[in-house]
């Protein structure tokens, strides 16, 4: 019987701060990819070593899991960059640690990316068929913002923030040597370079969430938060960098802001 060559995909999980969870994240994961029709790798990216996250994600020994960490905390846009540039698969998906977001989405993403023959698909909280447990006040926020980025970016879909995404790897082959912001609004920078590259098949999947408010700095006051305040400043630099710069032109190459550690490499197998 021929064999099937399955796609590889590369599952990301950025972890900061979460040494009580992060072995049972990588094993539910892992458990989910197990059970799909896909080969995957997964890549564990601790963004700062401040606890005992790094070392407890070390314990695990898979073949399919590789850990890595650096010293200092840098973003989240950062640490997702990172594990992308050391990815090997065809398509790239990236779910937040701490399980938010249950991983079970990850198998709809990559079927909507397959399906829909997508560029990208995001983890909607909006997506009519989603099942959330999440705050009215992050709501309206969320519905703020979206008609914002709506406005700036054209960008149609109802969710850019959740913590749960796929891709196509010739989309982030293009986009990520171009991106500047590592991390309040690093998702909304690659959404809307990749649109501006022609990249514009980009679409929602339903998700999971059961947001505990207890796990969060967030306020909900919205100007004395600091990252409602950070994300809003990046989100107009954004905005000014594709439209009045013209920054993630091609032919604005030399400008763009090169870090060895983040270089997409293109090692497909």
């Amino acid at each position: 019987m021929e064999k099937i060559n399955k796609k590889l995909v590369s599952v990301i999980i950025p972890a900061y701060k979460q040494e009580k969870t992060i072995v049972t994240d990588i094993k539910n994961v892992d458990d989910v990819m197990s059970k799909s029709r896909f080969d995957h790798e997964i890549i564990v990216v601790v963004d700062g070593f401040v606890d005992k996250t790094f070392e407890n994600a070390q314990k695990i020994k898979n073949s399919r899991i590789k850990i890595f960490g650096y010293k200092e905390n840098k973003g989240k846009g950062y640490a997702v960059r990172y594990g992308m540039a050391r990815s090997k698969g065809e398509y790239i998906v990236f779910i937040d640690a701490g399980m938010d977001i249950y991983p079970t989405g990850i198998y709809l993403l990559l079927e909507h990316l397959e399906w829909y023959k997508a560029d990208i698909v995001v983890g909607s909280k909006r997506h009519p068929v989603s099942k959330i447990n999440y705050p009215f006040i992050r709501k309206l926020y969320s519905k703020g913002y979206q008609l914002l980025v709506r406005v700036l970016f054209g960008l149609k879909i109802r969710d850019t923030q959740s913590g749960l995404k796929a891709y196509r790897r010739e989309v982030l082959e293009k986009v990520l040597p171009r991106l500047v912001v590592k991390q309040f609004a690093f998702d909304i920078e690659i959404l809307a370079v990749a649109r501006y590259l022609g990249f514009d098949k980009i679409y929602e999947s339903p998700v999971e969430i059961n947001w505990d408010k207890m796990n969060t700095n967030f306020t909900p006051l919205l100007f004395l938060d600091k990252s409602i305040r950070r994300m809003m400043l990046d989100t107009v630099a954004v905005f000014y960098r594709l439209k009045i710069l013209k920054y993630y032109d091609e032919k604005k190459k030399k400008k763009w802001v090169y870090d060895k550690e983040l270089d997409m490499k293109i090692v497909m197998e």
